[in-house]
């Protein structure tokens, strides 16, 4: 059985600069943050999760989100969009409690412990794996072991109404209650000596002592419209050390010897929480509907598929060395794009997204609309082209070889931009009115470019000369019409002065890391920055938190610039910003440091990955030269 977790085992400072264990050790006891009209503050929240689906628990022991059985299943528990009847599974002390809690290093698998001033309690929470992998069903797994004096706990499953939709109901049967909400079937299982009784026809609860030496397990289980598997506890029990076990045996694969070591692996695993296992998709987000700016409006679903992320996820594990992912992550891509053509996001199966619908529910801290589906679908977004070219050039020159199928697909992909870049486009943030965008045509350039390196190698047919020609005419056209001496930095698009932080992300690209990429890092921190952080474009921080990713990009933009020594202040300062353990949002109020838009977000945790594996070798290079 695995070691069970101590101090020495837990994450520590997810913001720490070294690549050590965590410090956990050093972490004092706090209050749980106090819930707002029954809402958690977005901060509170750590994830937990198993490949198909995600559950964010609050800092006071309350799961209150959780899609059964996959990301985009309609959510039995989402309470983090209705507080009265959304749902949600409670684990906690019934007195007043301060807290510590971490992960376990390299896993995704929390330990929370609980001081009362009767005694002391810990709960290892899991969304479990199975001997060979993920489970067929969802299986979330809590253990509880008295550590001193007496804690009294209590716990409550309460399926909510799916967004508006159904009513839960709770069936009586032999083998114990059996939760039933719009084709959701879902089992509590228990260990230990503990009440456990039916409340009103629609929930569970039940209530025991953690002494010294006790253990108790809560464990729920669920399917959706097909039979409920019945584990048996003490299999439960032994399945959140086997995913401890599962967990490590991934880390182990990964490899990262750069500062900020335990940030970068912490985003390594939310990153891993959000791929889809059963196709190999990468979910944007966990969630839907989490607002982005307080005054509501600007609400949507991340519970898709974009190839940008797919992108930049792949990028990310390349550097890390791991292979299973990748592999599972491009094929996923290459074969959608040959059903649908180039879409810039679909279904976490492969399929193209559905209309958005809009639910009879308040949302978080009632701050509306709460929706599934999202509005982008279909809308042109010339970087895709890049994205995909991108990805693919990195695959292969990491050593690995394009079948002819796909060959011809990023021919066509790549005869596409060559053509494309021309048109006005939605630009990268998705906006209403079209405009030529600079960094939409920037990434027709990144596309071309790649699509020349990959004929060049004899990976793809095609017309290399003329993508070679098409890309010299975008640089041409973006440094004649899209730089402004006046303003000392790229512009969002010709003819305006606004700017736009996604310029950044060419950089990396190789497009420009001179005096002009400096000046416009410089520029966009004059105008967009708030402390350590970056909004997207102008006119956004009068409209909403500043976007995570954009700041990052930002470090490693002066990394590739060569400002070493400014990039790693930037990059100690952002991340302070990561709440306890270290998970990231799409959005960060400058103001207050609250938490805004969808979490886990992938943007955010892979614009961290992308800034430690850039400045990494530059801060190398800069300590060799001293």
């Amino acid at each position: 059985m695995t070691e069970q977790p101590g101090l020495e085992n837990l994450d520590g400072d997810a913001g720490t600069r070294t690549a050590g264990s965590g410090h956990a050790a050093a972490e004092e006891p706090r209050d749980p943050t106090p819930r707002t009209d029954g809402y958690a503050d977005l901060r509170s929240y750590a994830v937990l999760g198993d490949g198909r689906t995600v559950a964010l628990v609050a800092d006071d022991g309350r799961v209150d989100w959780f899609p059964v059985p996959d990301l985009d299943t309609p959510p039995v528990f989402a309470a983090l969009l209705d507080a009265d009847g959304g749902g949600f599974v409670a684990l906690a002390p019934t007195v007043p409690f301060r807290l510590r809690r971490q992960y376990v290093v390299g896993t995704n698998v929390l330990v929370t412990t609980y001081d009362t001033d009767g005694g002391q309690a810990r709960v290892t929470q899991a969304m479990n794996t199975g001997v060979a992998g993920r489970l067929p069903w969802s299986e979330l797994a809590a253990r509880v072991e008295g550590l001193a004096g007496s804690v009294p706990m209590a716990w409550r499953v309460a399926p909510g109404t799916v967004l508006g939709s159904a009513s839960p109901w709770v069936q009586r049967t032999v083998q114990g209650p059996v939760l039933r909400a719009d084709g959701v079937t879902l089992t509590v299982r228990t260990l230990g000596e503990m009440t456990t009784v039916v409340d009103d026809g629609q929930a569970c609860a039940g209530a025991f002592e953690a002494t010294p030496g006790s253990r108790h397990l809560l464990a729920v289980a669920g399917t959706e419209r097909e039979p409920v598997m019945l584990p048996d506890p003490e299999d439960v029990d032994r399945g959140i050390d086997r995913t401890i076990d599962n967990w490590r045996a991934w880390t182990r694969e990964f490899h990262y010897d750069g500062p900020w070591g335990k940030a970068v692996q912490r985003s390594a695993l939310a990153l891993k929480l959000l791929l889809h296992e059963p196709t190999g998709a990468i979910a944007a987000a966990g969630t839907t509907s989490l607002p982005e700016s307080r005054a509501g409006g600007k609400n949507w679903d991340y519970r898709y598929a974009w190839v940008r992320d797919a992108a930049y996820t792949l990028d990310a594990w390349l550097g890390f060395g791991l292979r299973e992912e990748v592999h599972a992550a491009i094929s996923w891509t290459l074969r959608t794009l040959r059903q649908h053509g180039v879409q810039i996001f679909f279904g976490l199966d492969g399929s193209l997204p559905t209309a958005p619908d809009a639910h009879p529910v308040p949302g978080w801290r009632g701050v509306g609309p709460v929706v599934t589906g999202n509005r982008a679908d279909g809308q042109l977004q010339l970087g895709v082209y890049g994205d995909i070219l991108a990805v693919v050039r990195g695959y292969v020159d990491a050593g690995n070889l394009l079948d002819a199928e796909t060959g011809r697909l990023l021919a066509g992909v790549a005869d596409e931009a060559a053509d494309a870049w021309h048109r006005p486009d939605a630009g990268m943030w998705e906006l209403r009115e079209e405009r030529h965008y600079t960094s939409s045509k920037l990434g027709c350039w990144q596309a071309l470019r790649c699509a020349v390196h990959l004929a060049e190698l004899g990976q793809i047919p095609g017309e290399p000369d003329r993508w070679r020609a098409e890309a010299d005419r975008i640089a041409r056209w973006v440094d004649e019409h899209c730089w402004s001496e006046e303003r000392g930095a790229y512009l969002m698009h010709p003819g305006s002065d606004a700017l736009d932080a996604s310029v950044l992300l060419h950089a990396r690209s190789g497009f420009d890391t001179g005096d002009r990429m400096s000046r416009t890092v410089d520029a966009l921190r004059a105008e967009l920055g708030s402390g350590p952080l970056l909004h997207r474009y102008s006119g956004m921080p009068e409209e909403e938190g500043a976007f995570v990713a954009c700041a990052f990009w930002g470090v490693a933009a002066l990394a590739l610039v060569g400002r070493t020594d400014e990039a790693e202040q930037w990059m100690t300062e952002l991340l302070d910003l990561a709440n306890d353990v270290g998970v990231w949002p799409e959005m960060v109020d400058p103001a207050t440091g609250d938490f805004l838009g969808n979490l886990p977000q992938a943007l955010s945790h892979l614009a961290l990955v992308q800034a430690a594996l850039t400045l990494a070798p530059a801060l190398r290079d800069a300590g060799a030269a001293g």
